[in-house]
């Protein structure tokens, strides 16, 4: 009886994750993205059935071990945080943030569940950072450590790991393209679902001021310092 319950529960909450995303208009509000992340998050997650996920769906551009593509300014996910990952497939999901490909993967039967962001999530969490990021010419690498530390490290930690919940991302071990395109987006605003407090601050600082924060994260790497918990379910997470 018990084995056969927990199933039964993992689909009420998918379904009711499902349901909050949905809408007449087809989009969703920041709010039902957040009742959405918090019901995947009560889910039980499965890395081995979540690295199947990911190589069917995920790894012809985030490549097979998860360590992106520099060229294509496709980050690296290896080692990601396991709650800021499962967010942000929520935010694909309910169109909070903007992606066109990540949208039609998102769309797919196999990844559009909630069971399937924490599933993915839990696999990525447990993989070896990426070895090797592109990294920038260093020219102006103290510049970006500066504006990093003066400005970022209270979110992201001196060690740029992110916090000790799990929401904010680490920066660490990531690709100086990927950095710098996102920096782009967010002075843009195109990054819906950051803080308007951090687009502000990204909008004021100049494309030399992004591109230098970009080099300096990019010369992060190693695990930097993790926060490992055990979730009710008894996968280990940073």
């Amino acid at each position: 009886m018990k084995e056969s319950s927990l199933p039964r529960a993992g689909v009420l909450i998918t379904f009711a994750a499902c349901s909050i995303l949905a809408s007449v208009d087809g989009a969703a509000s920041p709010e039902r993205v957040d009742h959405a992340t918090k019901s995947a998050l009560e889910l039980d997650a499965h890395p081995a059935r979540g690295g199947e996920q990911f190589r069917q769906s995920c790894a012809r551009c985030h490549g097979s071990g998860a360590q992106g593509d520099a060229d294509q300014a496709i980050p690296a996910l290896a080692g990601q945080r396991f709650r800021y990952l499962v967010r942000q497939l929520a935010d694909f999901a309910g169109q909070e943030r903007e992606s066109s490909i990540m949208q039609r993967v998102i769309a797919h039967n196999t990844v559009r569940e909630p069971q399937a962001w924490v599933d993915i999530a839990a696999y990525l969490n447990g993989l070896p950072v990426t070895a090797h990021v592109q990294t920038g010419d260093g020219s102006h690498a103290a510049l970006g450590r500066g504006i990093f530390h003066e400005q970022c490290a209270s979110c992201h930690r001196g060690d740029a790991h992110g916090d000790a919940e799990g929401f904010v991302p680490s920066l660490r071990n990531q690709h100086y393209s990927y950095l710098v395109t996102q920096l782009d987006k967010l002075a843009e605003g195109s990054r819906h679902n950051a803080d308007e407090d951090l687009i502000l601050f990204w909008r004021s600082l100049n494309e030399q001021d992004r591109r230098a924060t970009a080099d300096y994260l990019s010369r992060l790497s190693g695990p930097g310092e993790v926060h490992k918990t055990m979730r009710p379910d008894g996968t280990v997470v940073d």
